[in-house]
């Protein structure tokens, strides 16, 4: 069988990561017609903006693509062209898995963390209001007027929207992936002994799903603050994590530290039937097209892809070749040497070569 997928370079190292995380995968043997499609800063002058319509047709189409780091340029009107794709395609659900593999610098091991972070909602809609703006001092003056609350006139608002629908999707698919994937127990994050209508909102709707898996999965909640200190002191004790939107992406950067750092973080950003495989990492334009930059994260998110698609076996395979490599230490880039200066560091195209040296061996 062929899969169709949309590949999409992206801009800054982009290229040089999925060019590497095309190569792997076509070594485990899936066959993959890829449609190359183009996003990020360096489109915009050929298309009038970063995120050109038939680059998300394609990803309706193909209903699955693997995307390199994209540039979000200052002043192009949109906030991130990453938040726009998930926006557009509603990719409601952020799939971060945190891994530890040996060989890479970290004060932890053995950590095994999945990150389900909410897309669409909370502080990331993007409902801002501009200091010293009419509609700004309206909204000050509903507030007063409704809530009795004074909001300073020299103020910027952000809403933070979460709805009963959006969480308990959310909460659904951290439960049904954690079953797919036989994990023991969902815990959901929030702030809602201070925000107790946004996020009290959120754990109610994650109690109503998690009565659903009553004898599957163990449910518990936590604070985000007691999160973060939890998972630095003892993250042995957390399996699965769900989260509104901007905790998601706060606690997913924290777990990559705990196993070495984003070079190594895959990610997914996944809809009904729709999915987009990324690294977690940014575009690091200043190393653009110097061979030098970790690859791991880019081609684990491949592997992410090869699982979603039903190579469960590939997947496999080419994770372990990564881990293989990682772990023999020799063909590996700057940041996973002992050293970073180590003069028998190798670029991203030589680490790529190593982990399909290794494929063709399993």
């Amino acid at each position: 069988m062929t899969y169709q997928v949309t590949l999409i370079p992206g801009d800054g190292i982009g290229p040089e990561v999925v060019e590497a995380a095309r190569r792997c995968v076509e070594a485990t043997g899936v066959k993959i017609d890829w449609e190359v499609q183009e996003a990020g800063a360096e489109v915009i002058e050929k298309y009038g903006t970063p995120l050109p319509e038939e680059t998300l047709n394609s990803i309706r189409k193909n209903k699955v693509a693997l995307k390199g780091p994209i540039t979000t340029p200052i002043g192009s009107g949109f906030r991130s062209v990453n938040v726009a794709i998930r926006q557009q395609l509603d990719l409601y659900a952020c799939l971060r898995p945190c891994k530890s593999y040996p060989g890479v610098k970290s004060k932890h091991e053995n950590i095994d963390l999945v990150v389900v972070r909410e897309n669409t909602e909370d502080l990331y809609a993007g409902i801002e209001f501009e200091i010293g703006k009419e509609e700004t001092k309206k909204l000050i003056d509903l507030v007063k007027r409704e809530t009795g609350k004074q909001i300073r006139e020299d103020s910027a608002v952000s809403l933070k929207p979460n709805s009963i629908f959006a969480s308990k999707r959310i909460v659904k698919f951290a439960f049904e992936y954690a079953l797919k994937h036989r994990r023991k127990k969902v815990t959901a994050v929030t702030k809602a002994n201070i925000l107790k209508f946004t996020d009290g909102l959120f754990f109610a709707a994650a109690r109503e799903v998690a009565k659903e898996y009553e004898g599957k999965v163990e449910y518990e909640e936590r604070l985000i603050d007691n999160m973060c200190m939890q998972l630095v002191q003892k993250p042995e004790l957390y399996d699965v994590l769900v989260l509104p939107n901007l905790y998601g992406d706060i606690i997913s950067d924290l777990c990559a530290g705990l196993i070495g750092g984003l070079g190594i973080a895959p990610g997914a950003n996944l809809g009904d039937g729709m999915a987009v495989f990324e690294a977690i990492h940014g575009s690091a334009p200043k190393y653009a097209g110097q061979n030098k930059v970790n690859p791991t994260a880019m081609i684990l998110s491949a592997a992410m892809m090869l699982d979603y698609l039903g190579e469960k076996e590939a997947a496999e395979r080419l994770e372990k070749a990564v881990a293989s490599v990682i772990a023999e230490g020799k063909y590996v880039t700057y940041d996973l040497k002992p050293l970073r200066e180590d003069p028998t560091a190798v670029g991203t195209s030589e680490m790529a070569d190593a982990i399909i040296r290794v494929l063709k061996n399993f």
